[in-house]
């Protein structure tokens, strides 16, 4: 009897506890759930494409040696057309001029609702900024080693607009012919993926 009198005092005195008050006392011990270590994997969002256009020419005409990233210099109404895409630089390519670097040829086209106060011209010569180390490799490989410069993509990084300009070497004729033939099968891939998921 002294046992029972003992285990009700002590089950009297849990239900009554401060910590324990709202609980249910089910005269069982709380299970908590084990911790596996396994988070569970978050949605991540892919990276948006910044590319605002490619010369896709030059990767077929050219073996691209060297890359660099430069600034370019704009004016406001070519930044807007950027934004809607209006560029193409199949037939552009970089001038060195008095130790700068220029891009010629890249035509950006204006908008429609471009004011009429400012002269907009699609081809101008826009001006390339780069470091002096830069520009030194790059007139090095212009004038002493017969290379060519050319611009192969225009992409945002933050709200800055940078060009991608690359020391290249002609390609040979079986070299293009080499680049055609895999291009094509990247074609016929893509198309086999494309077919084999509709079915």
């Amino acid at each position: 009897m002294a046992g029972g009198r003992y285990d009700r005092a002590l089950c009297h005195r849990e239900s009554t506890h401060p910590g324990n008050q709202g609980r249910k006392n089910t005269g069982t011990a709380r299970r908590t759930r084990p911790y596996n270590g396994v988070m569970a994997k978050s949605k991540r969002k892919k990276p948006s494409d910044n590319t605002i256009a490619q010369n896709k020419r030059a990767r077929f005409e050219y073996q691209l040696l060297d890359s660099f990233e430069a600034g370019l210099s704009l004016t406001g109404w070519e930044v807007k057309a950027l934004r809607a895409g209006k560029v193409q630089l199949t037939d552009s390519y970089v001038l060195m001029k008095d130790g700068q670097a220029y891009l010629l040829g890249a035509n950006i086209n204006p908008l429609s609702t471009a004011s009429t106060h400012f002269v907009t011209d699609p081809t101008r010569t826009r001006k390339l900024l780069l470091h002096k180390k830069e520009l030194a490799q790059i007139n090095a490989g212009v004038t002493q080693k017969g290379q060519t410069c050319v611009c192969t993509a225009l992409y945002w990084k933050g709200h800055l607009v940078k060009a991608r300009i690359e020391l290249a070497q002609g390609k040979k004729l079986h070299d293009k012919r080499e680049t055609e033939k895999n291009r094509d099968w990247e074609r016929q891939k893509a198309k086999i993926v494309r077919d084999n998921t509709k079915q």
